[in-house]
């Protein structure tokens, strides 16, 4: 078993030869295989940041030994669903109109695995796949449509640690482990006999928080989970108690979303430490569930003939900023790894041009030799990691030097765009006008602290200008307010006059119950702004 002798293996692992060393160049003898892993709310900075010691990822450092990482990969919309429709589309968000995590893409839609399917790849995939619906409840919903109306409600429960009982339990996430297990099974019984070449996905929940089991699935994923076995592979002396903003001073939008994910209060240093240490050690974990599939690919003499990329969703919060969870374009939030190695593709090298998840799509095609659809958001980052470049000129035609991330879901109250360029991380909130913008140079600011976008109005105004030209985010924030709207009215008609009881029995119930009339009185004056919400 893998937990027991994962030092060992890995030793031996990178003893051998690298995938890309030596093995079948795309397009030599046919098309190579392709797994695809996929956790959840992984902070991309982990596989990369200098001087990280806070924890070791043995197989995360494996793929980075003998494949490509890009050390600035992010996501494009950081939430589960609109994240995914974005990976398995090549499309930005708004185009696909993937609001949140319950409207995502339309079950036919055609993506990168049904495409490589029609050239042939033999298809399997296991566990979380989140592109057309993901998890959400009842409050998820309402809390989404109702985010313009002018109260705060908390719609999360308090972040919290839980240690299992069991000091030598290595399989806490049960169900993410059964998935590998499936996906290992299936590459000993039925991929390594295949004719031709397969691409497997592996979807892992982990290091997602788990539900807060005190109150049920309703209460939010607020809870952080691992066991001793796990905890002791973190270096709690290495963790870093991020720097708060003080309550007055926080961007209102920031606000918005620490009080609605219940971190407003009071946190102690300890509190703050443990729930970052047990997020890494959920990383852990996670990076073990990676580690079977490939140590499974190498005893069956596939690793060879295998592309690996491995790659999230988002990342997670971990109390930085005074929130966990997602849904902030924050770098903790917004930042993904992502990790390619296998045939003709380049070991040990580092990429740092900006890309994201809309870009693994023509990756992917590009790996098959499959000819690329025209209209796509992303680009190939084969170029990136298996040509040599002669300057740095060459490096703009590849990839655009810029990526765009948005968010149009709970815990925020405005949507929410960014504009990341090699320096520069642009924020703009709703219309453009009515929330004020941030700017953060991450080249002297990497943690984000000081907003500078009034400062430098220029470069704020070049920046702004750039992005609309990417997307007319004014628009599209209408239009996402008016579907908000639209679907509240739908769902308080299906409810009739018992609305107002039905949101005090869901996550909100502790402050709703408190005023009732207050809440019930914003959203009346909400409704009342713009009678017909298809016209505004």
């Amino acid at each position: 078993m893998l937990l027991l002798w994962v030092s060992a293996v890995v030793a031996s692992a990178l003893a051998a030869p690298a995938p890309g060393a030596g093995g079948r160049r795309r397009g030599e003898v046919g098309a190579p295989n392709v797994v695809v892993v996929v956790s959840d709310s992984f902070d991309g900075r982990l596989t990369f940041q200098p001087g990280n010691q806070v924890l070791k990822l043995p197989f995360i450092n494996f793929m980075k030994t003998h494949g490509t990482s890009f050390l600035n990969a992010y996501t494009n919309s950081p939430i589960c669903c609109p994240s995914r429709a974005a990976m398995w589309s090549g499309l930005f968000t708004h185009l696909t109109e993937s609001w949140n995590n319950f409207k995502g893409l339309d079950p036919n839609y055609t993506t990168w695995m049904d495409v490589m399917e029609k050239h042939g790849y033999r298809t399997q995939k296991f566990g979380k796949l989140d592109y057309t619906s993901g998890h959400h409840s009842l409050s998820n919903r309402v809390e989404a449509w109702t985010r313009d109306v002018a109260f705060l409600l908390r719609q999360e429960g308090r972040p919290m640690v839980n240690l299992l009982p069991d000091k030598n339990k290595t399989r806490v996430m049960e169900k993410d482990w059964k998935i590998t297990d499936r996906a290992t099974d299936w590459l000993r019984k039925e991929a390594v006999h295949l004719a031709g070449p397969f691409v497997l996905y592996v979807g892992l929940n982990l290091p997602h928080p788990y539900p807060s089991p005190s109150s049920g699935e309703n209460f939010g994923a607020s809870t952080f989970q691992t066991s001793h076995y796990w905890l002791k592979k973190v270096y709690r002396d290495a963790i870093k108690i991020p720097k708060w903003s003080p309550l007055a001073e926080m961007h209102p939008v920031d606000y918005y979303s620490s009080y609605t994910k219940n971190c407003t209060g009071k946190f102690t240093k300890k509190e703050i430490k443990n729930i970052r240490a047990f997020y890494y050690a959920m990383c852990a974990e996670a990076d073990a569930m990676l580690g079977e599939i490939i140590l499974a690919l190498r005893q069956l003499d596939l690793l060879q003939k295998t592309v690996v990329i491995y790659t999230s969703d988002h990342g997670e919060l971990a109390m930085e900023h005074r929130q966990f969870y997602k849904m902030s374009m924050y770098e903790a939030s917004a930042h993904v790894p992502l990790l390619i190695m296998g045939p003709g593709i380049k070991a040990n090298v580092q990429v740092p041009n900006v890309v994201s998840l809309v870009d693994i799509y023509p990756t992917l095609l590009d790996i098959a030799g499959i000819p690329l659809p025209q209209n796509l958001s992303g680009y190939s980052l084969l170029p990136l990691s298996s040509e040599t470049l002669r300057n740095k000129n060459e490096l703009k035609t590849l990839h655009p030097p810029w990526i765009l991330s948005e968010f149009h879901g709970c815990n925020v109250n405005a949507s929410t765009y960014m504009l990341r360029t090699k320096r520069w991380k642009y924020i703009a909130y709703a219309d453009g006008a009515s929330v004020l913008p941030q700017l953060f140079d991450l080249s002297s600011d990497p943690d984000e602290l000081t907003n500078i976008a009034t400062k430098f109005p220029e470069i704020t105004s070049s920046l702004d200008q750039k992005l609309r030209s990417i997307v007319n985010y004014p628009e599209v924030s209408a239009s996402v307010h008016r579907y908000n709207k639209a679907q509240f009215i739908q769902w308080k008609q299906s409810v009739g006059q018992n609305y107002s009881n039905v949101i005090a029995n869901l996550r909100w119930h502790q402050d709703w119950l408190k005023e009732p009339r207050k809440y019930e009185s914003a959203v009346d004056q909400w409704l009342k702004t713009h009678k017909n919400p298809e016209t505004t």
